[in-house]
């Protein structure tokens, strides 16, 4: 056990986004609850001996607490979304001497069509992009997949999913610079899909890799793609599959692993 969370005005409630580790170590998080406000924040856990210290970052949200887990980039800084305001909003925390700098990034209610909800973490390409998606909104209704810029964080909108409920998790990117994500229930059976988004000389080329029917290839997926060296795609559902006693006979079953292959 490396630290057991206490709650206001400590952190609490971990959100289910990632942990991310600086090149010293560090670990940082985001969580639902805690901070001044009870909001959330943003927390480090720094090891120390034979234990490990906590610090809070951001001490609370005044506008909504975290909505993801956080991105790093080889400079240090932070990124991550907030629940509100309305659409949601992207931050950086940059490391200031001892402290840490907040910086507002982009609120999407002020970009039309820019989608609402960025539950899914952000990634960050060896160039400082960042690149995430949003749970609805967006042309389709169905979620969205955009860039943010380095530098001037210009917001471009890769593509408009269908459907009515798009990804929750972080975009996997590969060497050929193409990005890859699930969606919890857009796809042909309103069940969740698994996507590809290539670029392109006239923009970036969608791919329906994947529609989940709800049957033993799973539904309603809550992760991210991971790939092999071979280009093999693989993640997980939260219900479907075949399994039994997960919710006491429930007929929405245990979920699955599964894989995708070129």
């Amino acid at each position: 056990m490396l630290y057991r969370f206490g709650g206001s005005p400590d952190a609490g409630k971990p959100t289910g986004g990632p942990l991310v580790m600086d090149q010293s170590g560090n670990l940082y998080g985001t969580s639902i609850n805690g901070g001044c406000c009870d909001y959330g924040d943003v927390f480090e856990l720094s090891p120390s001996g034979s234990g490990w210290n906590e610090a809070l970052i951001d001490n609370g949200f005044p506008d909504g607490g975290p909505m993801s887990g956080l991105a790093i980039d080889t400079a240090g800084n932070l990124y991550g979304s907030t629940e509100s305001p309305y659409a949601g909003a992207i931050y950086q925390l940059s490391p200031s001497g001892s402290n840490w700098q907040f910086n507002l990034i982009i609120n999407l209610n002020n970009i039309m069509n820019g989608g609402d909800g960025p539950e899914g973490s952000l990634i960050v390409d060896g160039a400082g992009n960042l690149y995430g998606t949003t749970f609805s909104g967006g042309v389709g209704n169905g979620g969205t997949v955009f860039e943010l810029s380095a530098g001037n964080w210009n917001f471009s909108l890769f593509y408009s999913l269908t459907g009515s409920d798009g990804p929750q998790e972080s975009l996997t990117m590969d060497s050929a610079g193409n990005l890859y994500g699930t969606t919890y229930g857009d796809g042909a059976y309103s069940r969740g899909s698994v996507f590809k988004l290539s670029p392109s000389a006239n923009g970036w080329i969608y791919t329906d890799l994947h529609d989940f029917t709800g049957g033993s290839d799973g539904s309603l997926p809550i992760s991210n793609v991971v790939i092999d060296a071979q280009g093999n795609l693989y993640g997980t559902t939260s219900k479907g599959g075949t399994g039994t006693n997960c919710y006491q006979g429930s007929s929405y079953a245990c979920g699955v692993v599964w894989k995708i292959t070129p």
